[in-house]
């Protein structure tokens, strides 16, 4: 009897230690987001969303102020659409701009705010359209190297 006691209390601690890491797993991943904070919804609009994907962060001054709801392609303005969760116990001025930024060099995207100056506070269901599209890699290394080709070619002597 002693040893299915045992069994038991050694069973019951491997699956509080699994169920542990699967939470750490799903938080790590951003895939689980613990939060009972009111929320309001902002949308912004932006030419390029780049990467971002739904629960990634929205962060002014490096703390995470939100998430990623949605992303949405709107076929009459050709922009993406990102619905932004912002808590409620954060105020942004209306004039306030997006931008999409990167953790690192080639880390994950994330919603950055800048705060504007405007005495009105964004309202709920508000559209921001100041944004700063994704910031594409593959772009900056053709155009440095479509630019360095450019350059070689007016260095060279004419005749």
């Amino acid at each position: 009897m002693q040893t299915s006691k045992n069994d038991i209390w050694v069973g019951l601690f491997v699956l509080i230690g699994a169920a542990a890491i699967l939470f750490l797993a799903l938080q790590s991943a951003n895939l689980l987001s613990l939060n009972f904070e009111k929320t309001y919804q902002v949308v912004g609009r932006f030419d390029n969303a780049g990467g971002v994907k739904p629960k990634a962060a929205v962060r002014s001054a490096g703390v995470v102020v939100g998430r990623v709801e949605s992303i949405t392609f709107d076929d009459k303005t050709f922009q993406a659409n990102i619905t932004l969760a912002l808590e409620s116990r954060y105020a942004f001025p209306k004039d306030s701009s997006l931008k999409i930024l990167t953790s690192g060099l080639l880390g994950e995207q994330y919603i950055g705010i800048e705060p504007g100056g405007d005495a009105e506070n964004i309202a709920a269901g508000a559209v921001i359209t100041q944004t700063q599209s994704a910031v594409i890699l593959e772009n900056l290394i053709s155009q440095f190297l479509f630019n360095s080709a450019a350059d070689s070619g007016d260095a060279a002597p004419k005749p």
